[in-house]
């Protein structure tokens, strides 16, 4: 296999990456070992000195190229298939998306990153039934001044420098960076670009006559589909996983994060929990931002894990508290034009003007909202039943009207709408993944009702996402404000419905699909620990193994997939599939030392709050401290946040797992 290597030094007037000739450095490329596949990539050996007497300072680029007829790239967590390049750009949220031509922002026909921004570090291709791509470490360490590459096996070096890595729809390469770039744009969130830097900190330095040696795995394997990538980068994974750090156990951190939504975020006269709580200096107390919905934020991805962890734990306040607000939205948020329920409360009114409303294409209810509600309501008559022995009848007539409607409003290809008609309840606008949470609505109603009316209906739906959407490697239109960026929220859904459908058929197909679901999640997963500068991850030794990307348009982690942790454990029963394990066991653990486990532990808060954001790479930071130095997270507590790991642990695996 054949390998391009180019550099840009750090005082070059242009931004040209040109041969090593002209910058007095040589490259030695020598192809070791290995057959191209998954398990027994190629090695290249590759050895980079500096000829010239004084030290070079830029960034070094090996391209990998391959046969381009119709490429989709695949860089985990920042780039699938072209990030939707090929749809119309003209949104308020951007995100990286690759064109062919000479588009104008935010697209680009080439694409460089640093390496942080990939949960795994791995740049591939899928084109013409064949797979092609590399891997090679993230960063490199120095110790007794010599420059290596990063494993997990190694102790002892200091963290030298970040590496990057590239994708070009233009040359056909994908490519890997010593020093790295943010080029074209740097996007530190859907709002927020920056043109690229010059270079500098970015910088990979060789001092006169020294040379730096690397590896890269080169891979070039045949695939039916876009899938074939998931067999790379579940070897990647063992070549470089770290264990999240050691947190609280399960039963202490359920305890810590909902005793802490129950004591700080409960609004009493809305009978919901606020969406933000702050600490309110001037005052000593708290400030709340009440931008109440029903779910996706709010509400119900609050409540019911708030009521699971209750019954486990026997807190009846806290039990009571929960049930509040879930009877609330069942008695009074129903739009009886629609018959769908309204998805914001504000000022004593309700209606489907949420915070998101602005920034949807088409007014109207939202699937996805409407949807997820349902499904944590049955959720939590499930619990109610199975732990309590009480049954809330009225909760499930509420959930089978609704669903019905839903059901309805299906496309001739079997796909639920993403928007809904506030006046009729028809669907008016479909493409989009968010649908799914009907789907899984309906199948867990299905399942534990044992009603088979929807299961064909079901069955056509699920086949419907899984070769449009899944089997693409593909996702998008689940988060209303990411402008149906490629996203990891919509799978969640995905994978809950297909759990319930295995269970209602025994068909193994769903595992199947599932397994596929899931492995589409596991890229947004990080592999290993990325060595973060920013306090306060950087001062605590926060772990970003086990926590997702969210999406490519809003790329921090955040807790949202914790949720899927029942799901895993399912698929783990039915499979004995190890891998799957091992990366449940990183999502849980992750869970676990992400919150606060004593007061101020992230620099705010009391003990059991976490927030939505953490940013992993410096290239994400938008919050600061009071004195205006940058921060690496959101200083307040965000219940739905705690929510997500609160459901991971106290639902089917703690059953199995916790005393």
């Amino acid at each position: 296999m054949e390998l391009i290597v180019t550099a840009r030094s750090k005082f070059q007037e242009d931004t040209e990456y040109t041969g090593l000739n002209g910058h007095g450095l040589h490259a030695s490329v020598e192809i070791t070992g290995g057959t191209g596949s998954a398990k027994q990539p190629f090695q290249a050996m590759v050895r980079i000195t500096n000829l010239s007497s004084t030290t070079w300072s830029g960034v070094i680029h090996v391209e990998l190229p391959f046969a381009k007829v119709n490429p989709r790239f695949f860089l985990p967590a920042f780039m699938y298939g072209r990030n939707r390049g090929e749809a119309p750009q003209n949104v308020p949220n951007e995100f990286p998306r690759l064109r062919e031509g000479n588009p104008s922002r935010p697209s680009s026909p080439w694409w460089m990153v640093r390496s942080d921004r990939l949960s795994h570090p791995a740049a591939l291709v899928y084109d013409s039934g064949k797979v092609v791509g590399l891997c090679a470490s993230p960063y490199f360490v120095s110790k007794s001044g010599v420059k290596f590459q990063w494993k997990p096996e190694l102790e002892g070096g200091e963290f030298y420098q970040y590496g990057g890595y590239t994708c070009s729809l233009a040359k056909g390469t994908v490519g890997y960076t010593l020093g790295y770039e943010n080029a074209p744009f740097l996007f530190i969130k859907s709002r927020l670009v920056k043109e690229r830097a010059p270079l500098d900190e970015n910088c990979f330095e060789l001092a006169a006559s020294e040379s730096v040696e690397f590896t890269l795995d080169l891979y070039e394997y045949d695939a039916e589909s876009e899938l074939g990538i998931n067999a790379a980068l579940e070897a990647v994974y063992y070549r470089y996983h770290q264990q999240p750090r050691l947190g609280s156990d399960i039963r202490t951190a359920a305890a810590d994060l909902s005793k802490a939504v129950y004591q700080y975020a409960w609004l009493p006269e809305e009978r919901s929990y606020s969406t933000f709580v702050f600490e309110d200096k001037e005052t000593g107390g708290y400030r709340y931002n009440k931008i109440i919905s029903i779910s996706w934020t709010d509400g119900l991805p609050v409540a019911v894990p708030v009521l699971m962890a209750a019954l486990r734990l026997g807190d009846e306040p806290m039990r009571q508290q929960a049930i509040s607000c879930i009877q609330n939205i069942i008695e009074n948020s129903l739009n009886p034009a629609s018959g769908l329920p309204y998805e914001a409360y504000q000022d004593g009114k309700w209606s489907i003007n949420g915070w998101w409303f602005d920034g949807m294409r088409t007014p109207g209810h939202s699937a996805y909202l409407c949807a997820q509600a349902l499904f944590y309501i049955i959720k939590a008559y499930e619990f109610e039943k199975r732990l309590s022995n009480i049954l809330h009848d009225d909760w499930m007539v509420f959930v089978k009207k609704v669903l019905l409607v839903l059901e309805k409003s299906k496309n001739s290809d079997d796909e639920y709408p993403a928007i809904l008609s506030e006046r009729t309840g028809a669907g008016l606008e479909y493409d989009s993944f968010s649908g799914t949470w009907c789907m899984a609505a309906m199948a867990y109603y299905s399942w534990l009702t044992g009603d088979r009316t929807h299961l064909d209906s079901l069955k056509r739906s699920e086949m419907h996402y899984y070769e449009t959407y899944v089997k693409r490697m593909e996702c998008y239109g689940a988060p209303l404000d990411a402008d149906k960026a490629v996203d990891s929220e919509g799978i969640l859904a995905y994978i809950k419905a297909v759990r319930y459908l295995h269970a209602l058929t025994g068909d193994d197909q769903y595992l199947d699909h599932m397994r596929d679901a899931i492995n589409y999640e596991f890229t947004f997963k990080f592999a290993y620990n990325s060595p973060v500068k920013v306090p306060p991850l950087s001062t605590i030794g926060w772990s970003s193994c086990g926590g997702s990307v969210t999406s490519v348009a809003n790329p921090h982690i955040h807790p949202m997939s914790s949720n899927l942790v029942d799901e895993l454990h399912y698929f783990v029963q039915q499979r004995n599939d190890l891998y799957v394990r091992q990366r449940m066991l990183d999502t849980i653990g992750w869970g676990c030392q992400t919150y606060n486990r004593y007061d101020r532990e992230f620099d705010h808060g009391k003990k059991g709050w976490m927030s939505e954001r953490y940013c992993h790479s410096e290239g994400l930071v938008t919050e600061t401290y009071s004195d205006g130095s940058p921060a690496s997270t959101w200083f307040c507590l965000m219940p739905w946040a705690s929510g997500s790991i609160i459901e991971g642990l106290v639902g089917d695996y703690w059953e199995a797992n916790v005393r």
